[in-house]
């Protein structure tokens, strides 16, 4: 994790960097094991300049790729979990060996709900259309409604952890908050779409604003992407 005097020092030579087209920083050692870290599908800036492009690094290429790191290093001597989709090991997490229970359910969440927040980001933002909007309309309310409340859950969630938007294999969608790196998988649920409220997701820009934070990334999120996994739940093909 990065410490506080990292993210004010980050925070401060922020003009320096910005500049530069990427930032070179030792990142995690490349995972040896099943489970890898996904490229990040466009590039650090094409969140700017609601989520910056120093922060996507760190969060990407650090954070990230640490918890892929530390998953695959708690499931070497397990070749039965290992062989197991990062999904279906966090559905069956009270079956891992309590030795390493916890490192699984730490790294595993964090390992499948970066995954999903990489997918649905890198967008304009705007609104769903079709099937997706009229499931929203349906069961969250409408859209400014389910945007209001997934705020509120957000800023209200004391700590580290995620808002999720869980689907059903009939479409139906519900809001559920989460503590650290838990993911719905854990309690058999899929997820459609979520945002992350650890600090490292925007503290070298919001510092302790996150309702700001909140409220900007509605701006980047793809909805063409969040519909196609929509229809996934749908087909019952959704994974992480």
């Amino acid at each position: 994790m990065l410490s506080r005097r990292h993210l004010f020092t980050a925070a401060a030579a922020g003009a320096t960097l910005f500049a530069a087209p990427r930032i070179a920083f030792a990142q995690a050692a490349p995972a040896t094991g099943p489970h890898i870290l996904p490229p990040l599908p466009y590039a650090f800036d094409a969140n700017e300049p609601h989520i910056d492009a120093l922060t996507m690094q760190y969060h990407h290429d650090r954070h990230h790729a640490a918890g892929v790191v530390n998953l695959n290093t708690a499931l070497k001597d397990h070749g039965q979990l290992a062989a197991l989709s990062a999904d279906a090991l966090l559905m069956r997490i009270q079956e891992v060996p309590e030795a390493i229970r916890t490192a699984v359910r730490n790294n595993g969440g964090t390992h499948v709900n970066h995954t999903m927040y990489w997918q649905i980001m890198g967008g304009k933002g705007g609104a769903p259309t079709g099937a997706l909007a009229a499931a929203i309309d349906r069961d969250l309310g409408g859209f400014e409604a389910f945007k209001t409340s997934f705020n509120r859950a957000g800023g209200s969630l004391f700590g580290s952890g995620w808002v999720f938007v869980t689907v059903t294999k009939e479409g139906k969608l519900a809001l559920l908050p989460r503590s650290n790196q838990d993911s719905p998988l854990m309690d058999g649920a899929r997820v459609l779409m979520g945002n992350d409220v650890w600090e490292h997701a925007y503290y070298l820009k919001y510092q302790n604003r996150r309702p700001d934070y909140l409220a900007a990334w509605w701006n980047v999120v793809d909805w063409s992407k969040v519909s196609a996994r929509y229809g996934q739940a749908m087909a019952g093909t959704l994974t992480i």
